[in-house]
């Protein structure tokens, strides 16, 4: 996959969540984009039972992507990121000795797919137990995966239809050793979500926001 960055959008003053997602989809129309199917993202958390030494528990992030339907990417929190199959999930069942399903934790990212040029834009409405959280965009630079050669172009792109919203630079590649030259892959997108998801969590919207 190529350059992506994730980030959130606000509800548009005095509409709804979804009156949001439909102005985006009409912008998107405007500009000669193709609507193309469908995407997901959800994440589930689990805690570490053990705390061996006096180590404080760790949470454990496994996220699936419904554009790489046979795998699956598990992050712990402050540590590696592995990524496995989609089978992962029934070791995770055996595992609860060790990891804890956090109930209640559960988030997930619906919405559609859409194609310009050589631009991927998935629009999506983030919700967590049933409850609509925020509103998520995704662009994707199909042609490059390097950062800091395409970064002003996905400004400018993005910029098109999200105008004064348009994030700043994900901090997933200015972390990077190598900075904005390093190779982006899907571990980058799937952080870029898991710190939407988190960010998220704490915010409550009104009933009124989410018609």
């Amino acid at each position: 996959m190529g350059v992506t960055c994730v980030c959130q959008v606000p509800v548009a003053d005095g509409k709804s969540v979804q009156q949001t997602v439909d102005i985006l989809h009409k912008k998107l129309e405007q500009l000669g984009a193709v609507k193309q199917g469908s995407f997901c993202v959800d994440c589930e958390t689990y805690q570490s039972t053990g705390n061996a030494g006096g180590q404080s528990s760790k949470l454990l992030y496994v996220m699936h992507n419904s554009e790489f339907p046979l795998s699956c990417l598990a992050l712990f929190e402050g540590g590696p990121c592995l990524t496995a199959d989609a089978n992962f999930d029934v070791l995770m069942v055996k595992l609860k000795s060790h990891f804890q399903n956090a109930k209640g934790h559960k988030v997930e990212c619906r919405g559609s797919r859409y194609r310009y040029c050589d631009f991927l834009i998935k629009v999506g409405t983030v919700a967590m137990s049933s409850s609509v959280r925020g509103i998520s965009v995704e662009v994707e630079y199909c042609p490059c995966v390097v950062p800091g050669d395409c970064w002003n172009l996905m400004k400018e792109f993005m910029q098109s239809f999200l105008g004064s919203n348009v994030p700043e630079l994900p901090t997933v590649f200015a972390a990077k050793p190598e900075g904005l030259f390093a190779p982006a892959d899907c571990v980058d997108t799937m952080t870029q979500y898991l710190e939407l998801f988190n960010k998220l969590r704490k915010l409550q919207i009104t009933g009124s926001s989410v018609r």
